[in-house]
Order: structure tokens, then sequence, then C-alpha cells
């Protein structure tokens, strides 16, 4: 296949991955207050399937991609504190693409100790591991917390970063070769499989159970979730990985002991150029002093968006996954 010079992966319809298209797309000159960035490279995130399923509607036609980074090319009107040849990463709707067009406020300066791949690795991974660790309810030291997909693109963020936090991580992965993986990230016990989960967090526990749960998974983790939790405990699910979780009546979290649970967004917790600039900085920080690695698992080519998410979907994949133009 011939591939234009500038392009985008675009869907006109929802369903398979089959569904993404590489379609010309030449650049947009940048407008007031905006950039126009050739990325290097492009993030690939669970959500951005749910947007070709149509789980989460999007309206058509529609390019994927939440995440990006690369080097900007042209500033519009008015950018003063960016130029051309600087290095930057951003959170934006449309990154399947080679070049991006969007706000100068929230492109992010990536310090020397980054670099293009691993900022477009992390960023939204790790901007929600920051929103989940230290925003909804910040994780104390000495807190027990329970960790579903410990080595999935955010799971791999999340279980070293509880543990540079001080907590103790009881994780939960499918297959005793995560498992050892999830050890390596710090976990400090691994449930493998997902048979009898709760009754086995408990026995890790002494009967108490776990402080906060970190939920992806979704519909088939739920009731497990909120079965491994202490009293007054908080369930935090941001995911779906195996299907929309089933609607709890609020008695339900009673019975399980004045429990609390959310549903998460990052958009809520970045939505001014400050928490952005905070969420990255701390995150930027984390990796330059080594206590977040990111392990980029997989790349594919851009124009390969499609196998990008037949491998996702897979669930064979671990860390991050990268789409390169």
């Amino acid at each position: 296949m011939t591939l234009p010079n500038a392009y985008a992966i675009r869907m006109h319809e929802t369903g398979g991955p089959d569904v993404l298209k590489v379609e010309a797309a030449p650049p947009r000159a940048p407008g007031p207050g905006e950039v126009l960035v050739r990325q290097t490279a492009v993030g690939v995130n669970f959500i951005d399937t749910y947007h070709r399923t149509g789980l989460y509607k999007m309206p058509l036609p529609f390019v994927p991609g939440s995440e990006g980074a690369g080097v900007i090319e042209e500033v519009g009107e008015g950018v003063t504190h960016l130029e051309p040849g600087e290095r930057v990463a951003y959170l934006g709707r449309g990154t399947y693409a080679t070049h991006y067009t969007g706000p100068a406020a929230t492109m992010l300066p990536l310090p020397a100790g980054v670099s293009d791949e691993e900022a477009a690795a992390v960023l939204l991974k790790g901007m929600t591991v920051w929103m989940l660790l230290e925003e909804i309810r910040p994780l104390q030291k000495g807190e027990t917390a329970l960790v579903w997909a410990p080595v999935g693109g955010v799971g791999s963020l999340l279980t070293p970063w509880a543990k540079h936090l001080g907590a103790r991580v009881i994780a939960v992965t499918s297959s005793e070769s995560k498992a050892e993986k999830a050890r390596a990230l710090g976990a400090d016990e691994v449930v493998v499989g997902y048979d009898d989960v709760a009754k086995k967090v408990r026995e890790l526990t002494g009967g108490k159970g776990v402080d906060v749960v970190y939920d992806s998974v979704g519909k088939i983790s739920m009731e497990a979730s909120l079965s491994s939790l202490r009293p007054r405990g908080w369930f935090i699910t941001y995911g779906n990985a195996s299907g929309a979780a089933d609607p709890i009546p609020p008695g339900r979290l009673a019975a399980g002991g004045s429990l609390v649970m959310t549903r998460p967004t990052l958009f809520n917790f970045t939505d001014t150029p400050e928490s952005l600039a905070r969420a990255s900085r701390r995150l930027f920080s984390l990796i330059e002093s080594g206590v977040l690695t990111p392990d980029i698992g997989q790349r594919f080519a851009l124009s390969d968006a499609a196998g990008a998410h037949r491998a996702l979907e897979s669930g064979k994949t671990s860390g991050a996954t990268l789409l390169m133009p």
C-alpha cells in the first residue's frame, strides 16, 4: 500500500478493527492559540476500542486517538511560549494521524529525560494513574490496594506508583507469566485467575478486606471488587475490559459496609491548563527519577491501527502500545 505523505486513520461507521481506514489528511494550519505538530509517536488506549465499537458514542466520521507526541512545525498567532522544533506531548481528540493541530495551552514541553515514545506511551495512562492515586482519594502509606490488570497500560504504572506511595498492593491477573511481571513491578501478592478473588483477598488481609480497589476490568470483576473491600472502602471503577459493569443498586454499597463508588474520567481532572500542567509535572518527574519506567510492549505502524486494536482486544498485550507515523 502506498501511503499519502500526510494521512489519518478515520472511521465512517462503528464495528470491528476493519472500520479503521487510512485516508489522506493534509495538515491543518494552526489558528490563533494553536500549534501544528508532526507526530513521532501516538498512544493506543483501550478507550479507543470503545469509540470504534460504539460503546462510547462519537460523531462520525471520526479519527480515534487521545494522546501523542512530536515536534512542533508551526505556531499560530499569539503563541509565544512554544516555538517550532520544540518537543511536546499532548492529550486531544484525533491523534491517529501523521500530524496534529491543537491548542497551545494543552501542549506539554518534554524534559530532556523523557523521550517522545515514552511520553506518547504513558501520558494518558500516567495521568489516569495520577488521578486514581493522588486526586480522587489520595492513597496513604500503609493502606492496602487491590489492582486489577496490573501489567496493562495503566496497571503497569499504577502498581509501582502505588508502591512508591507506601501502599501494599494485591494484584489480580490472568496468568502466572503476568503474575511474575506484576511482582517485578512491585506487587506484594498476586491472585492468579478470576475465581474466588474476594475469598483469596480476604485470606491475604486476615479477613479485613482492602482499603481501595482499582478496577479496569468491569463486568466480570465488579462483584469480586465490592466483596473484597473493608467497610467504608472505595470501589474505583475506571474501565470495561470485560464489558460494561452491570448497574449497582445503592443498597449493595450499604450491604458492603457503607462503601464508596466512583467512575472517574480523566478529563474532569485535567480540565484547566493548570491542572494539566500539574499532572504532567508529577508524571514526568517520576519517570526522570526512575520510579516509573514506561513499558512499551508493542509498536505498530500508524497505517496498521487495526492490527493494534486486534492485539489490544485479544488480551495478549502487555505494557503500552504505540502507533508509529
